[in-house]
């Protein structure tokens, strides 16, 4: 250990081992080639930051070359200033390859950051579901139907990408399709895989649509195998189908006037006693009865008292039955009636409400 240290010492003692230092400085090249490097080492992190650093890093070096070359006349220099100026452009090739092979095309890249992006959806999870679409992107022309009803089947499930697609039914529009909705997301939840449906609705294309589309068997056997795609297809589709709900309830009006609510317990009073033929007043007179029921007679003992049981009304056990599947004409509106649907429970939808469409 004092050898060593004895050692050290001597060298630091006797100095730099350069008998004499050069007068001039280096040449241009030189000078250019340690600020390039200077530059690169200044690189970030990712993909882009990958680019600046490799990209300073390969001039850098080739400037070395040249000085090596043409001032330092070293071939050590030379040969090792070229070796990393060639790997430091190998990898620039290396990123170039990369990035050309995760480019989706045009409409797939718009998708992506407009639906799956905000969800923090992984590149490599999203080019999975664009391959179970073999990356086809379908047309309609303005006034082509993509479904009619009662006749087309329920086989695959698709998302419009641009363009305007009209629901309707019996000749009675129901509500718009915009970019980026799904097309029949109420039909496919409203189907288990092995079962076959048509469609209980028309969809027209209004204007030139573009749209993507995922066979039924693909798209199922995709999700049981990727959890995460399921849940991801879960909500999308749950949320499709509430903003489809929601678009009819701006349209939903009772005979009266008075627009409610498409949540279910308003929704199940508006249904219940009042369309049974029981109005505001009669609502009011059940309430008055059963408080002259409930209020105990003069003169009776507080002990005494008993509280009768308030009945209830006739209206409010009696659900009126569901409407005649008949349709009458009506006029071109966008108001839809409220015995045009049919019976509501408290604990959830029935028939089509279920699927996401009311005639």
């Amino acid at each position: 250990m004092s050898t060593n240290s004895s050692t050290v010492g001597q060298l630091l003692l006797q100095g730099s081992a350069c008998i004499s230092w050069k007068q001039d400085v280096e040449g241009a090249v030189y000078h250019l080639a340690n600020c390039l490097l200077l530059l690169g080492f200044m690189g970030g992190s990712g993909v882009y930051g990958c680019f600046y650093l490799f990209g300073f890093l390969s001039a850098g070096y080739l400037c070395c070359v040249l000085w090596g070359w043409f001032s330092a006349c070293g071939v050590d220099i030379v040969l090792w200033s070229f070796l990393l100026a060639l790997v430091c452009l190998l990898q620039l090739a290396h990123l170039v390859y990369r990035l050309r092979e995760d480019t989706l095309p045009e409409e797939f890249d718009l998708l992506y950051k407009a639906l799956y992006l905000p969800l923090q959806v992984p590149l490599q999870t999203y080019k999975e579901i664009v391959h179970c679409c073999e990356e086809q992107v379908l047309t309609l022309a303005t006034e082509q139907t993509y479904a009619v009803e009662g006749e087309t089947p329920i086989n695959r499930l698709s998302l419009l990408l641009s363009g305007r697609v009209r629901v309707s039914q019996d000749g009675q529009f129901l509500h718009y399709i915009f970019p980026y909705q799904f097309m029949d997301s109420p039909e496919w939840e409203s189907l288990q895989p092995s079962e076959d449906g048509v469609f209980q609705v028309t969809l027209t294309a209004e204007t030139s649509c573009s749209y993507i589309s995922w066979p039924r068997k693909s798209l199922h056997l995709l999700l049981t195998k990727e959890r995460y795609i399921s849940c991801l297809f879960s909500a999308l589709l749950g949320y499709d189908i509430s903003e489809k709900l929601y678009t009819l309830n701006d349209k939903l009006f009772a005979k009266f006037g008075l627009r409610f609510d498409i949540r279910l317990p308003s929704l199940y009073h508006v249904l219940g006693p009042t369309a049974a033929g029981a109005g505001p007043e009669s609502e009011k007179g059940d309430e008055e009865v059963c408080e002259s029921s409930v209020s105990p007679p003069q003169g009776t003992p507080t002990s005494l008292q008993q509280t009768a049981p308030c009945s209830p009304s006739p209206a409010a056990t009696n659900l009126p039955a569901p409407p005649s599947r008949a349709r009458m004409s009506r006029p071109d509106s966008g108001i839809l009636e409220i015995d045009d649907f049919p019976l509501i429970s408290p604990f959830g939808f029935s028939g089509k409400v279920a699927a996401g469409r009311m005639p």
